[in-house]
């Protein structure tokens, strides 16, 4: 036999029991209507059987009729009511839902179209004359369905304007979701603060009845909750935070002006790993380099920080070693937290074999989605035995000739220019005979080969084109300094014309000098040229290819000096010294060099890491 009441008089048949609240003297029944077979809410009130005096019903009263004016849809609807033996049935409309105190499981991007959905029946409460105010907000009468629709239940607690309506129990609110101020006098933001409790336990998965267990006695009223969401977005958190101060004065000042807060807000704001790389190539050119790759990670997340941690997949090949310390990869850094960072992947190929290709897997563990993300790193060593460098040594001989044939001229030069500066004295005569000296044509010579030098340096690598230009260069000079500028100097100083054409053969006969200087330097310039390109494309250094060409120029003028002074020249027997020996042991240095790298290569063989 059932021991579901019978309010068939009344047309309801009794299905199951929804609640019971003993204290209140209040109990829950799903009924069918016997007319219309629809399924309602019969909420029965037993003041007899709760000890309370029948005064309360006054109060009902005015909630029923408060009830009756509401109309939304979050609310379910006041469908009348009737008398009972020991007190009366309140008829609502059923929704099929379960409440939030049913253990069940929300996306947090679910909870908040939740809690928005809460704050419009809020805000709807709000906005009536006069306001009505639930003050018993918690997940036990928040309603929810399959669609996440809400629903308000249980005005039990209710203030309506300035007016109290009685409760079901002694106490005007549940522990936990009450603010301070409630106890004295409820505003319209009290009701805010047991939705933000609620909000809270759904994040936090922290049941009603525990949620004393995230406050503390000297706060009691604090709920202590970020450390159990580490997923939301900071600016969501701070709106949580706001929603359950418990200073009214720091709190929203009505559901309104909290929904509006709520809206343009990112419940998940998790960072997100983006990378200008996922393959990381290494090409070693020497034995037992260590070279670097770097890969640019970056967040465009606002409001977010990405954190990484990176480490080596283990490998049977490998050593065994501990996700932060690698035989041969290290990463630097190896832990970060920023939303820009470029980070170096560093390999240390001194410890493995030699010409071999190897493959290794590295992560990186963040605080995204995925939390992991994976890298290919391949690696090829350099070459063993190591190539021989071939220097060209047909074009350093060209260039130590030329060289040779200047500091041969520049060792005669004094004489050579004495003599012809006696030739050309006594042919043009006097009154510019005796202007002729020595030192001019030295000046012109290095000029000469200053001019021939910059020319060459300029034009491109082809015989050709450097002499084309000196010519183009001899032909202009010779115009303007030998030509123009004398004729324009003795016209204005009233000198005859004899003695004008005597300053333009002079003019000539510097002007040859100035030509061989031309040549030579220009020659000089295009061997270099010549030199350090074809000693490029052997994988020299350009250190190497600087010291090379310049020991050798320096060799040749010193050889060619020696051969115009003698060996009584103690400067020459310096320049000598100065210029050989270093030109030979960076000649023999590469070849001593491969093989010492050889020796110590196959002297740690069998202890290196193969791919």
């Amino acid at each position: 036999m059932s021991n579901f009441p019978n309010f068939t008089l009344h047309g309801y048949q009794v299905i199951s029991e929804l609640g019971r609240n003993r204290e209140g003297g209040r109990i829950t029944w799903l009924a069918t209507h016997l007319d219309t077979k629809k399924q309602v809410v019969l909420k029965q009130f037993c003041f007899a059987q709760a000890g309370s005096d029948w005064s309360a019903y006054n109060a009902y009263e005015r909630e029923i009729q408060v009830l009756q004016g509401l109309n939304h849809p979050g609310i379910p609807r006041y469908l009348g009511g009737f008398d009972t033996p020991d007190g009366f049935c309140l008829i609502q409309e059923y929704k099929n839902a379960l409440s939030l105190a049913n253990n069940r499981s929300f996306e947090p991007e679910e909870i908040k179209k939740i809690a928005i959905e809460a704050l419009e029946i809020l805000v709807y409460l709000q906005n009536r004359i006069p306001p009505v105010i639930h003050r018993d907000l918690k997940p036990e009468n928040i309603l929810v369905d399959d669609r996440l629709n809400v629903y308000l239940i249980d005005f039990g607690f209710a203030r309506i304007g300035s007016q109290e309506v009685s409760g079901s129990s002694v106490f005007r609110g549940t522990p936990g979701f009450i603010p301070p101020e409630q106890l004295r006098q409820p505003t319209e933001a009290s009701d805010l603060y047991g939705l933000g409790a609620t909000l809270i336990c759904l994040l936090t998965g922290i049941k009603s009845t525990a949620i004393q267990d995230l406050t503390d006695n000297d706060e009691p009223y604090l709920i202590q909750f970020q450390e159990r969401v580490p997923k939301l977005s900071l600016r969501f958190i701070q709106w949580l935070e706001k929603m359950v101060q418990p200073k009214l004065k720091a709190r929203f000042v009505h559901a309104e002006s909290a929904l509006e807060a709520l809206k343009p807000l990112y419940v998940i704001r998790i960072p997100e790993a983006h990378f200008d790389r996922t393959v990381i190539e290494f090409t070693a050119t020497r034995l037992g380099k260590k070279i670097a790759q770097t890969i640019t990670v970056s967040n465009p997340i606002p409001e977010t920080i990405l954190e990484g941690r990176w480490e080596v997949v283990p490998h049977p090949s490998d050593p065994p070693h501990t996700p932060d310390n690698h035989t041969w990869i290290s990463f630097e850094p190896a832990n970060f937290a920023h939303n820009e960072v470029e980070c170096q992947v560093l390999v240390d190929t001194g410890k493995l074999l030699a010409d071999k290709s190897y493959k290794r897997q590295i992560l990186l563990h963040t605080n995204c989605t995925p939390e992991t993300y994976y890298f290919n790193l391949e690696l090829q060593t350099a070459p063993l035995p190591i190539v021989k460098q071939k220097l060209p040594y047909s074009s350093l001989n060209t260039l130590l000739v030329i060289s040779g044939i200047v500091g041969f001229l520049g060792g005669n030069l004094p004489a050579i220019l004495e003599a012809l500066s006696e030739l050309v004295g006594e042919a043009i005569g006097p009154p510019i005979g005796p202007m002729v000296s020595s030192s001019a044509y030295l000046r012109d010579l290095i000029w000469g080969i200053s001019f021939g030098f910059l020319i060459g340096s300029l034009s491109k690598p082809i015989l050709k084109s450097v002499v084309k230009n000196v010519i183009w260069f001899v032909i202009g000079w010779f115009i303007i300094y030998s030509v123009i500028v004398p004729i324009f100097i003795g016209i204005s100083n009233g000198y005859v014309t004899s003695i004008i054409v005597r300053v333009i053969v002079k003019s000539m006969v510097r002007d040859t000098v100035l030509t061989t200087g031309c040549l030579f330097g220009s020659m000089i310039a295009y061997l270099s040229k010549k030199t350090a390109r074809s000693l490029s494309g052997k994988k020299i250094s350009k250190v190497l290819i600087f010291w090379l060409m310049l020991l050798t120029a320096g060799l040749g003028i010193s050889l060619g000096g020696f051969l115009a002074t003698g060996w009584l020249n103690q400067f020459v027997i310096l320049a000598l010294a100065g210029t050989s020996l270093p030109l030979a042991i960076m000649l023999v240095y590469p070849t001593l060099k491969r093989h010492r790298l050889i020796a110590q290569y196959r002297k740690s063989e069998q202890h290196l890491i193969k791919p």
